[in-house]
């Protein structure tokens, strides 16, 4: 099982060295052709060269954080489990997505106002994203902190019942009448959690 997981981040570390590779020399392959060897031919298109630049870095930049985040993934999947590595693989594609959304747009405005321009992107994207990235990290606290499990008898933010689930952004409450709640984890953290006996714990030894 080790041995797999080792062989998986492996190779999730050389397909993304690939694509970083593979982006550098298109970039740099597209950038010949339009500047260099299209007009050549009387061709003239470098008004067209950062539009293609863009699809490039959004569809090679998509891949790389996905393989970064595949790393993150294998490598904590031996020691935290599924639930936890799942966790951190989805925060840092939404970190990734969002830096990356942030320079494409810094580097399009150029100069001083690219950067300005990419501060903003951040920020309105920090904002969009700002409720579901803290349930994503409340979600990874309580997966590693471990304060309640998969079965136990709850009382959380008023809600009874067996924990079902405790995923990135939910915590998923079954309770006695069959009712399944989905408790945002960003609600539970700072909350009192109330750990019950179950009926078996409560027969006398």
């Amino acid at each position: 099982m080790a041995k797999s997981t080792t062989t998986k981040v492996g190779n999730a570390i050389v397909r993304t060295i690939i694509y970083i590779i593979l982006y550098v020399i298109l970039s740099a392959i597209v950038k010949y052709i339009i500047e260099s060897l299209l007009p050549s031919f009387n061709i003239h298109a470098v008004s067209y060269e950062s539009y293609v630049q863009i699809l490039l870095a959004l569809a090679f930049g998509y891949l790389i954080v996905s393989g970064i985040s595949l790393i993150f993934y294998y490598s904590l999947l031996p020691k935290y489990g599924h639930p936890t590595a799942a966790a951190v693989r989805n925060i840092m594609r939404i970190i990734g997505i969002g830096a990356l959304a942030a320079s494409i747009a810094g580097a399009v405005a150029g100069g001083a106002a690219g950067v300005a321009l990419g501060g903003f992107i951040g920020i309105v994207i920090g904002f969009a994203s700002q409720q579901v990235l803290g349930q994503a990290v409340a979600g990874l606290f309580l997966l590693v902190a471990r304060p309640f499990k998969v079965n136990d008898n709850v009382n959380i933010v008023s809600e009874d019942g067996i924990v079902e689930d405790v995923s990135t952004l939910f915590t998923t409450i079954l309770k006695a009448d069959g009712t399944r709640v989905l408790i945002p984890n960003n609600m539970i953290i700072g909350n009192k959690i109330y750990l019950k006996q179950t009926e078996q714990q409560q027969k006398p030894q």
